[in-house]
């Protein structure tokens, strides 16, 4: 190819020209015709006694840039050229180069550009792209709508996107506003399509309350006989639910006004052991329908007291411990194709330790190696796939919790020889030092740690042999702990983790039983409640949150498995 290049760049053995208004390029056609299908129906039909070949539409700057990457099958995309490239590629068929422009925009799908890119390619067709830019929009649809692009939506596309389970929306009450500013916007056109929008909502998610007081005094609403209908249709779903009157064609949580949403986020808990056995299950929580399920994914292998973090579509399973032997290898699933790798192993062996994500890095803190409490640290990089070892902590623990917070990492409690300690610790990684902060109010280990609203809690855990459900938090600002409501049980080595402003407590052990009740934390209300009861009850599981994946419907709770009834009102908007 190199060769061929150099002819071209000189000039020689060109067998034709490609004419471009009124600039010729001289091109070896078996070059273009290796490269894009367009080209080679171009040479073999077209009849050409001058070898001049004419091609419309598209410029000479980028005609220039597209016979470049026919000989070194490289192209640089850039802001300036990126859509008139993938236009022109897109007319010429030279996947390369689409799949260049593709992976280009998708690197810069932002608020304001995101649904406008999911319309270019009702014009330059590319599933990928377009897949891309929709899962932006699902994600990210509260702040979406605060730009212009959204206004422009017709009603087909504002109804595809309203439609979805994967929308991403925390209260249906809120897409009701969304209509009524997007029919606002050039009302006499959009009043007429009040009714085909109004399906889409999940009306059976609000409230009674709130649908007569705010829907159905909605002067589109009133004396719409369609809207009507869909209001009607609602409270009838709404009564079966809190009533249990009967159904009998289908299922209430499956029909549309009540359908939960899929959630973008997911816990999944792994791993630990059980009696004798090391387990390889995975187990995860769909908070929007309150329900634990196994998925199909297992453990590559069974693993207890490791680490597990999620970064980058990819969930890493770090260290821990199988059988009496503390591990050093790291395994991680690719979400999108199911498929696990082997990654580089840790410098040390680790079970017992602390991880987490900092800066797109991943920390692996202290822990233990088989023979003592560990004071090193070690830092991962995804893309070169290296562990590189950082300053260790001022004490050695296992058995401790870390988190991050405001780019920092706070470490706190833990086993530094058999005793659980009070002492806590921060992490710059400017300075990639450490420095004491003040100690907890209570010593723990076996507990967990967790950052929230500029915050550090400390949860739960072992306190020489007894079982804690006493919960602190730390205020960075003033360096000091304070007292909030305990958790409902108490809890050693269990699974905690944050989604949509709430704490999910699962599994641990009090000494005497394990725990399959898992509990929640309000910190709005200072108060814990439990919810449904996992399946899995193991010592040592992990636990980390998925999100913002495009493939969740994988990883939640199947919609059309709903019951017809359900009792628990937290499926209910609040």
């Amino acid at each position: 190819m190199e060769t061929s290049n150099e002819h071209h760049l000189a000039g020689q053995f060109c067998d034709a020209i490609l004419q471009v208004e009124d600039i010729q390029f001289p091109i070896h056609r078996i070059i273009l015709s290796d490269c894009s299908p367009y080209f080679q129906a171009l040479f073999v039909h077209q009849i050409n006694t001058d070898k001049v070949f004419h091609i419309t539409l598209v410029s000479p700057d980028i005609m220039e840039i597209i016979i470049d990457f026919t000989y070194n099958r490289s192209v640089t995309v850039t802001k300036d050229n990126v859509h008139e490239l993938m236009v022109a590629a897109d007319m010429l068929n030279i996947i390369g180069i689409i799949q260049a422009c593709s992976s280009f925009i998708s690197e810069h799908l932002c608020l304001q550009n995101c649904i406008g890119i999911w319309k270019f390619t009702d014009i330059c067709p590319c599933y990928e792209l377009r897949c891309n830019a929709l899962h932006y929009i699902m994600v990210h649809f509260d702040r979406v709508i605060n730009f212009k692009e959204y206004l422009q939506l017709s009603v087909h596309d504002l109804t595809e996107i309203l439609g979805k389970d994967e929308l991403n929306v925390k209260n249906e009450r809120t897409l009701f506003d969304v209509i009524l500013r997007w029919i606002a916007h050039i009302p006499k056109e959009r009043e007429e399509h009040m009714a085909k929008l109004l399906s889409q909502v999940r009306l059976a998610k609000t409230s009674i309350e709130y649908i007569e007081n705010v829907v159905m005094t909605n002067e589109l609403v009133k004396f719409n006989p369609k809207c009507q209908e869909i209001v009607n249709h609602s409270f009838r779903i709404m009564l079966s639910l809190t009533k249990h009157i009967p159904k009998p064609l289908t299922s209430c949580l499956s029909d549309t006004p009540a359908r939960p949403r899929l959630p973008n986020s997911v816990i999944w808990v792994s791993g630990g052991r059980k009696e004798n056995y090391v387990s390889c299950e995975i187990e995860v929580y769909d908070h929007l329908v309150d329900r634990w399920f196994y998925i199909g994914d297992k453990l590559k292998d069974p693993r207890a007291h490791h680490g597990t973090v999620f970064l980058d579509g990819y969930v890493y399973f770090v260290g821990g411990s199988k059988s009496m032997e503390s591990l050093d290898s790291v395994v991680r699933l690719d979400l999108r194709t199911h498929d696990w790798k082997d990654m580089l192993y840790m410098h040390q062996r680790r079970c017992k330790l602390s991880l987490t994500v900092l800066n797109g890095f991943i920390y692996a803190l202290g822990g233990y190696d088989g023979n003592s409490s560990l004071s090193t640290v070690e830092r991962y990089c995804p893309k070169t796939n290296q562990w590189t070892l950082i300053a260790p902590m001022l004490k050695g623990r296992r058995s401790a919790s870390c988190a991050t917070l405001d780019g920092k990492i706070y470490i706190c409690g833990g086993l530094t020889r058999r005793n659980s300690t009070r002492t806590a610790e921060c992490y710059d990684p400017e300075t990639n030092q450490w420095t004491l902060i003040n100690r907890m109010g209570s010593s723990r280990s076996e507990h967990r740690v967790v950052a929230y609203n500029n915050q550090i809690y400390a949860i739960g855990g072992l306190r020489n042999v007894h079982p804690l459900k006493c919960v602190e938090t730390y205020m960075p600002e003033t360096d000091s702990w304070s007292d909030l409501c305990p958790m409902c049980i108490p809890r050693r080595n269990f699974c905690l983790e944050v989604i949509e402003d709430q704490f999910y407590v699962v599994g641990g052990t009090n000494f005497r039983t394990k725990s399959y009740h898992a509990e929640v934390y309000d910190p709005q209300t200072n108060s814990w409640f439990f919810i449904s009861d996992s399946s899995m009850s193991y010592n040592g599981m992990s636990s980390c949150v998925v999100s913002g994946i495009p493939n969740m419907i994988d990883f939640s709770y199947p919609r059309n498995d709903l019951p017809d009834f359900e009792k628990r009102s937290a499926w209910h908007d609040a």
